[in-house]
Parts: C-alpha cells; structure tokens; sequence
C-alpha cells in the first residue's frame, strides 16, 4: 500500500508560508489516495517557483523549459499512455510563456492534467505582474498598477472544449487533493488551476484575502454538466470567488486516437531498423 512516505524527497527551498507546500501536501495526498506506486507517475515542469515541485517528490520527473510542460507531458503520454502524467507550472509558465502550448493542448485533449500554481505573480524574479495580476495591482515593474485584462484560464479552457475544468484553493488541503485526484482520474485533459498566495510579492491576493472569498460550487449544489452555466460561473470573481469542478465531460483522449499506438505502447513496441531506413529513404 503506498504511503505518503514513499513520496518524500529533500528538503525544499521555498519561503516560509508559500502556498507551495500546501500543493505539495496536496498532490501527495491525491497520489496515495488513488494508490499510484511512484514508479507509475511523471511529473513535468518547466521553470519558476511551481516548477520545483517535481524537485521535491519522489517519482519519475522532468524539468523542461520556460513555458514547455504541456509539449513533453504530451509526448511522454503518448509514448507510455499507461503513465500517469502530471504537468506543473505557475500562471506565467503556464498561460504566459506557455499561453500557446496551452490553447492547444486543450484542443487535443491528451489524457494528463495540469496543476497551474496561479499565485498572479512572477515569484522567481522577484515579482513582476502575471497574465493573471488583477488590474491596478502595484508591482516594482508596474509602478503605477497593471493595466491589461487579467487572462481568465477557466472560460478559455470551457470555451475549447476542455474535459475537466476546475479550481482550487491552497488554503484548503483536503479541499484540494480531493481536485487533483479526481483530475487525474479523469480520462482526458484536466486542468487544477489553484489560488496560490504568494507571501513575498503579492500583497494583495493573501491568505485572509481568499478565505473572505471563495466557496465550494458543491455547496450549492451545482451541476459541472452544464457548459454554459460553467462558463457563467469562471466569469464570477470578486466578493465571491468559486472552487470545485467547474465542467467535466467526456472526450476521447489524444493518444487514443494515434494508430501507431494500436499496436500498444510505444516503450513496448520492438524497434526495427528497417522500418526507420525506409522512412529516411523516403526523404530522399
């Protein structure tokens, strides 16, 4: 029976009080409850504070570039869709740097999930604005206060389709883990989009902040059935900020659809040379 304990690694270098520990809590919990041995699991990230959280769990890992989680996470599926593949990032590896490999991957729909840390804020060099910073906010770059439209993840993943939209809050362990496991049970693309509280440089979006605010959507018996209503509710922020399962459907999966995989996975596939001679060939 796996344990929390088969998942611990060194020690982390995040400041004292980030919402990146209750994360990581988080993720361990939703590991064990679902029993996935490590061996079993690939955590990808790319660059930020987010993406030394692979760093610190013990299991397959992959740490890419700035903005490219979504493309080796895609690719490692694809190549053993028996893995369970989790991709992490922060709001600006994920809807800044990696705006694009997003959008596309919620087209495809491959059967990963996305744990987006969304702390509306660039925490590893030292606090310049987000895609997803509140306007007005002050920052030591945005002295007078953003000024763009803050990107809204959760209405354009429901706007293309995205099999699992959801949110969570990092002030809320149990809450969470419940999310992440129920992401990555799903068969499809999951996105976890999580309000991370940054103590060092985002002195708006606090712990108190929050708590004020958000709600569970299964306390109110909502129905994550419903696209448009799910579209309605990702527009709902402010005095009351929404959390739990925003819409969930059915799809079929990316890799599903590959018929190189008919054969099976691709680590198990045999190599044959002279399949890739007659390939190189036909680039003659």
């Amino acid at each position: 029976m796996v344990t929390l304990d088969d998942y611990k690694a060194g020690d982390t270098e995040w400041c004292p009080g980030c919402g990146n520990f209750s994360i990581l809590a988080a993720v361990k919990k939703a590991l064990v409850s679902l029993d996935k041995e490590p061996h079993e699991v690939l955590m990808v990230s790319g660059i930020g504070q987010s993406g030394k959280l692979p760093h610190y769990l013990k299991c397959n890992t992959f740490n890419g570039l700035h903005g490219r989680t979504l493309p080796p996470a895609t690719g490692a599926k694809l190549a053993n869709p028996e893995l369970t593949v989790i991709a992490v990032g922060g709001d600006g590896d994920s809807y800044g740097e990696g705006g694009n490999h997003f959008i596309h991957a919620l087209r495809r729909n491959p059967d990963i999930t996305l744990i987006a840390h969304d702390n509306q804020i660039y925490g590893l060099t030292k606090g310049q604005a987000s895609p997803t910073s509140e306007p007005g906010m002050k920052t030591k770059i945005q002295t007078h206060g953003v000024i763009n439209t803050p990107f809204n993840p959760l209405a354009v993943a429901i706007s293309l389709g995205c099999t699992f939209v959801s949110r969570g809050f990092a002030g809320d362990i149990e809450h969470l883990s419940s999310l992440i496991a129920e992401a990555v049970e799903h068969p499809g693309f999951s996105l976890v989009d999580i309000l991370q509280p940054c103590i060092s440089f985002n002195k708006l979006n606090t712990y108190s902040w929050y708590k004020e605010r958000v709600y569970k959507l299964e306390d109110e018996g909502y129905d994550p059935t419903d696209r448009i209503k799910a579209f309605e509710k990702t527009l709902e922020w402010g005095e009351r900020i929404p959390t739990g399962v925003f819409y969930k459907h059915d799809s079929t999966s990316f890799e599903s659809k590959q018929p190189v995989l008919e054969k099976g996975p691709l680590v198990k596939q045999k190599y044959d040379p002279e399949e890739l001679i007659d390939v190189m060939k036909s680039f003659m």
